[in-house]
């Protein structure tokens, strides 16, 4: 008889869910929407009701259910404890237990982006390899490290937090988090934008970025890529930053390869190439060359790493 499992990727607009069979295929995804009133109270049980339909939609028996692997956006303990949740209004919450309680099922939770990380490492851009790092590059700049097939949580739950490695000790401006100079404040997508801004304040050089009245990350690589002289500077700047932190990343951990993932991504090699350039005049002898990937889930990463939580289990 077939074993099920589910996979719940919590966001603060929608959750995905994905039902898995054992053999981690992905058999059907929906969404539904998170219900952010009364401090996300309803939450856990929108998860329960909509597993429970999925069940009786399938013809598939609780007995037949692994369990359910859920990550949200906030630190999470190794034993399944969030530590606050501002999105959806959650504090310090045991969502392990919770759920379980609700369910019936065994429950594994993790943070958004350590499940994305598990999630390429086993059927994305990572798939064939047992430790990666990866760094999500959109908004903000997100990450996840995995080490012999384990994500690394740490004791407050806030480990991979990539975005906030110090990079620039220099920098004037805040952070989100309250701390200056950290890399999310040059390798996100706005990040590259404000970097662009300063190099055309500082710098005569012509450059068609100056006409772009709402400039975008995509305009920066995409002049970068036709060989526009400032677009490349900013690249470069930003590649060398991204190069760097993931440098000391690596002699502390030793990945075997990186996986660089988010919108900005979508650049390709054009990227990696660099990206790589940078964190090899960084990276501590032994820890060179390393394979740098990119990421190929998309929007479907989380729900396959929380799958591969509980099936692991």
């Amino acid at each position: 008889m077939s074993k099920f499992c589910f996979g719940a990727d919590m966001g603060g607009t929608t959750i995905k869910m994905g039902l898995f069979d054992e053999k981690g295929t992905l058999l059907d995804k929906w969404e539904i929407v998170t219900d952010k009133s009364n401090n996300g109270s309803n939450i856990l049980s929108d998860i329960k009701n909509t597993i429970e339909n999925k069940l009786q939609e399938k013809s598939i028996s609780k007995s037949d259910v692994i369990g359910i692997g859920i990550d949200v956006p906030g630190p999470v303990t190794g034993n399944g404890i969030v530590n606050g949740c501002v999105n959806v209004g959650w504090g310090t919450f045991d969502v392990k237990s919770e759920l379980e309680k609700l369910t019936g099922l065994k429950v594994e939770v993790a943070n958004d982006a350590n499940a994305a990380a598990l999630g390429e490492m086993w059927q994305g851009g990572g798939k064939g390899h047992n430790s990666i790092v990866m760094v999500t590059l959109g908004t903000g700049v997100g990450g996840g490290i995995i080490i012999d097939g384990k994500i690394v949580a740490g004791f407050k739950g806030a480990g991979g937090e990539i975005g906030h490695i110090t990079v620039n000790k220099d920098e004037p401006d805040f952070c989100n988090c309250k701390k200056k100079g950290c890399l999310e404040q040059y390798a996100s997508a706005t990040g590259i934008v404000k970097s662009a801004k300063r190099f055309m304040e500082k710098e005569n050089t012509p450059s068609p970025l100056r006409d772009i009245s709402e400039l975008t990350a995509k305009d920066v690589l995409d002049f970068a890529k036709e060989g526009d002289t400032l677009a490349c500077q900013v690249i470069d700047f930003v590649c060398d930053c991204l190069g760097f932190a993931l440098a000391n990343i690596s002699a502390v951990v030793d990945p075997e390869a990186f996986v660089i993932g988010g919108g900005v991504s979508k650049a390709g090699s054009f990227l990696t190439d660099k990206i790589s350039h940078y964190y090899n005049k960084y990276a501590f002898t032994p820890c060179k060359n390393k394979e740098f990937l990119i990421a190929t889930l998309e929007n479907d990463a989380g729900i396959y790493g929380s799958a591969k939580m509980i099936l692991e289990k």
